[in-house]
């Protein structure tokens, strides 16, 4: 029927279904060469710039990756499923595990570079971490790796008063991270809010994130406050939305 669904999209959809399909089914594995646009061409009968489009929806989707001068590979990428409620327990780490490490577990994450810095502090971030505009505040950088995949990119602002010449300077902070040594400090986090949005990159983090074009990121940012309820930190993470599942259990 003519009017039915698969009728009205789109012939480059079509294709890339079929592609789809065929990577689900272990036709291609992880690391193998897609059809290129010439072999689409053949194959479909269609103009180059569909086949490139076909292509372009796996990249877009996370299934695969052009490799410059060479074609179009597979990029099977297990999501990793973050979740929203315990991840961020005392419990975690005040025994000195990683918060964002036990998300991946035995996928070889990496945290690659990190630089840490001090900086005037961003007029946004002041007003939420309660500081005077130009105040300075210690910059926490990072780059989060799995699989040779980036998937995340970290800001984290802390007060110049709580993190000068302390492990929080240090490019490795130790067990549990910058909460157990703000805990040590006397100014451990008892609550946190994060705010979520979806949204494009910008070309900075495209190209940290060897994002695909047209590829959302997920924007979290976190807010860190102590028992007084002063804030002890803003952490403004980026996601390759392609790579991640934000899970919540909220209780009725």
């Amino acid at each position: 029927m003519t009017g039915s669904g698969e009728a009205k999209r789109s012939v480059h959809h079509r294709i890339a279904d079929d592609l789809r399909a065929a990577i689900r089914a272990g036709e291609y594995h992880d690391g193998d060469r897609l059809p290129g646009e010439n072999e689409i061409m053949k194959r479909y009968g269609v103009a180059r710039v569909t086949a490139r489009e076909a292509l372009a929806v796996l990249r877009n989707e996370g299934l695969a990756v052009s490799r410059r001068g060479s074609g179009v590979y597979v990029r099977l990428f297990a999501p990793i499923r973050r979740h929203g409620s315990g991840r961020l327990s005392r419990e975690r780490w005040g025994s000195g595990r990683d918060v964002w490490a036990t998300e991946v577990q035995e996928r070889r994450p990496e945290v690659n570079p990190i630089t840490v810095t001090r900086m005037e502090v961003p007029a946004d971030i002041g007003s939420t971490l309660g500081i005077e505009a130009g105040s300075t505040v210690v910059l926490r950088d990072r780059r989060y790796v799995v699989e040779g995949r980036p998937v995340q990119l970290a800001r984290s602002y802390v007060p110049l008063d709580l993190a000068a010449d302390t492990r929080i300077e240090d490019a490795d902070t130790g067990p549990g991270g910058v909460y157990a040594r703000l805990d040590e400090l006397g100014h451990g986090p008892v609550r946190f809010r994060e705010s979520v949005r979806a949204r494009m990159p910008g070309p900075e983090e495209q190209t940290a994130l060897e994002l695909p074009p047209g590829t959302p990121v997920i924007e979290i940012v976190r807010v860190a406050q102590d028992e007084d309820g002063r804030t002890v930190e803003v952490n403004v993470m980026t996601l390759d939305s392609s790579c991640y599942v934000l899970d919540y259990d909220v209780s009725a």
